[in-house]
Parts: structure tokens; C-alpha cells; sequence
């Protein structure tokens, strides 16, 4: 009697065991599959109000020598014809997804197209840029062959059909997060911006950039996604063309929420001072930099009246930091004159801003 008992209890252990690996077995193939299948890249172009220059945007994204990417479209409630123009390439490409949402800004586009993305590997277009036609080869490329958490190439500032800061020297480096937090601040050879990146969707991981922001949504998670990084390589050959175009967020007058980039710096410089107190430095520039382009934007308005308050706090702050400037080299010369002409007084910045802006906006350098 006991003996079949145990030969019972056999028989029941091998059959639930047997029933695990058909389970294991039909997951496995399953995911095999889904890797199959997923595409490799997933691009991401938050869409709104750009109709004029989005085609030209699509067809460079479309034109792309790497051809396995899904490419997600997510019309932030624009109220031009962007969102028919989404769906006119969807039934031209399968490849694309089209996603319409109520307008809450970039930064929650973005995020919207994130938590819907399949790829192995996460990138970023803005709806009114131009890529290079080989970009995404380029950063695949790097990121798989260095075994990489992010791969950046070069990003060209176009004003007027020309680009004002172009390449001299291709530059490789593979780096480490200290070293890549370093070069994107310093922007010498890459920026803070995420289009000019492809990143493991690992990486981005639960980060989300801030909703509600103007401005400044690159900056506040830059730092939080390289401390992920073991490794990041760069080559700074410019495939991201970064046009600068009258309205745009980068040339519109002064708002309130311009703060956001003041904010993001002084998040970033926490972190830094925190995790990496040897680069406090260029958290400290890069700080000041913030500064200095808020109150460009601002001096360059019509209602500036309205914002004294605002005015007279960044001002405080640039004169607290003046000796700083003047020693730190990562400032240009044109900054260094800039803060000497503060100190004689507000309106011959001013001056000096204007007078520079017949060349190029300072904000830019």
C-alpha cells in the first residue's frame, strides 16, 4: 500500500514537472519571437504645430540607410494639419505609428511615445529638424560595437540654411558616466539634448522628462540617465541638424516658465555635488550658463517690465559668480566680455546682446 502511495506521488511530481517545462518551453518560444520580431530602434517624434517643415523632418527619418525601426508619432493635439499628415505617411509606411493626443506639451509626448515603444534601442527627433540620412547607422553602429549605454554623435546649430558651429576634427571617445556628465556640459563636442543620442531602453528605464516645461526638459534627466551608464562612446561628426527657426522655443520671447532651465541645472548640480564632487565645477558653470540664457531670453522682450523681479535675481547671481566666469575657461570670450559689461550696468549687457545677436544669438554659445 505505501509503495503505491510513493509511486503516486512520483508520478504527480513529474507530471506538474513536466507541465513547468511546457509553461518555460512556451515562454521561451514566445520570446524568442517577440525579439524577432520587435524592431531594433524606436523613434520617437513628439509632433506639434510644424506642418510647414514636418515632411521634410519625416522623409529624412524615413530616408535612414538603418532600416529597422518603428517610427512613433505622437500628435500632441497640434492644430495645424501635422496630425493628418501622421496619418497620410502611417498608410505609406508600416513601419510608422500614429498616436493623437490632447496637447500637454512636449515633454509628455515624449513619455507617451516611451512607455508605447518595443525597441532594444530608444531615440528622439523634434518634429521641425533634419537627421542625416546615415545617422541612425552611425549610433547603432557605435552602440553595438562598444557594447554601449548610449552612443551621441555631433549636432549642427543651423540659422538661416548655415550651419554656425561646424566640426574641424572627428572626435571618438568611449567614456565612463563622470567623464560623459563632463563632456555633454561642456558641449564642446556633443550637447545636452536627447536627439542627438540613442540610448538602451534599459537606460531610460521609469525616467520620464518633467511634463509642463517649456524649456529645459533635456537638461533635467541628462544627468539621472548617464549615472546610469557604465559606458557611453561619442563621435561628434554632426548628423542631428538643430534648425533655429523664428517662434520656435528656442527663439520666442521670455515666459515665466523659462525658470525650467534655472530649475534643471540647479537639479543637476545636487546630483553632482552629491555623486560626482570632483566635477562640481562644471555643474557650477553649467549653472551659470542657465543663467545666462534666461535672462538673454528676457532682456530680449518687449514686456521685460513685467519680469523685474526675475531680472534683478539673475543679475544678483552673475555678479555673485563674476570672478568664477571670468576664470573659468569654458567660458568664451564673448561670455567673459558679456559679464564685465553687466557689471557697468544692465542695459550695456544689453547692448552688447543685441549687438552680438546680428551674429548669433548668444544663448547659442
Amino acid at each position: 500500500m505505501k509503495r503505491r502511495i510513493d509511486i503516486k506521488k512520483k508520478n504527480n511530481i513529474k507530471r506538474k514537472v513536466n507541465a513547468r517545462k511546457r509553461v518555460n518551453f512556451k515562454r521561451k518560444v514566445k520570446n524568442m519571437l517577440y525579439d524577432a520580431l520587435r524592431p531594433e530602434i524606436s523613434i520617437i517624434i513628439p509632433v506639434y504645430n510644424s506642418e510647414k517643415y514636418f515632411r521634410d523632418t519625416l522623409d529624412s527619418v524615413l530616408a535612414q540607410t538603418f532600416k529597422n525601426f518603428e517610427l512613433i508619432l505622437v500628435d500632441d493635439g497640434s492644430p495645424d494639419r501635422c496630425g493628418d499628415i501622421c496619418d497620410e505617411y502611417a498608410k505609406k509606411d508600416k513601419r510608422i505609428r500614429v498616436y493623437h493626443i490632447a496637447n500637454s506639451g512636449s515633454s509628455a509626448a515624449r513619455n507617451y511615445g516611451i512607455d508605447r515603444a518595443l525597441g532594444r534601442y530608444i531615440g528622439f527627433v523634434d518634429s521641425d529638424d533634419i537627421i542625416e540620412p546615415d545617422m541612425y547607422e552611425f549610433l547603432h553602429d557605435m552602440i553595438v560595437g562598444e557594447d554601449a549605454d548610449v552612443s551621441m554623435c555631433g549636432l549642427a546649430d543651423v540659422y538661416g540654411g548655415k550651419v554656425s558651429n561646424p566640426v574641424d576634427k572627428p572626435v571618438y571617445k568611449i567614456m565612463d558616466a563622470e567623464e560623459a556628465i563632463v563632456t555633454v556640459f561642456e558641449a564642446k563636442l556633443t550637447s545636452v539634448t536627447s536627439v542627438n543620442k540613442l540610448f538602451k531602453r534599459e537606460i531610460i528605464g521609469n525616467t520620464r522628462y518633467p511634463v509642463r516645461r517649456d524649456c529645459g526638459e533635456d537638461a533635467a534627466i541628462i544627468v539621472e540617465l548617464l549615472m546610469k551608464c557604465k559606458k557611453t562612446v561619442l563621435c561628434n561628426e554632426q548628423k542631428y541638424m538643430y534648425i533655429h527657426r523664428e517662434g520656435s522655443i528656442s527663439t520666442r520671447p521670455f515666459r515665466r516658465s523659462d525658470l525650467s532651465v534655472i530649475e534643471a541645472y540647479r537639479k543637476n548640480y545636487a546630483l553632482i555635488r552629491d555623486k560626482y564632487p570632483d566635477i562640481i565645477d562644471v555643474a557650477v558653470q553649467r549653472l551659470c550658463w542657465a543663467h545666462y540664457t534666461v535672462l538673454d531670453k528676457l532682456l530680449r522682450s518687449d514686456d521685460r517690465s513685467e519680469f523685474k523681479d526675475i531680472e534683478d535675481k539673475i543679475v544678483r547671481y552673475l555678479h555673485k559668480n563674476k570672478r568664477y566666469i571670468l576664470k573659468d575657461r569654458r567660458f568664451n570670450t564673448t561670455r567673459r566680455i558679456a559679464i564685465i559689461a553687466l557689471g557697468f550696468s544692465v542695459e550695456t549687457y544689453r547692448l552688447f546682446l543685441l549687438l552680438n545677436d546680428r551674429r548669433r544669438p548668444l544663448a547659442e554659445k
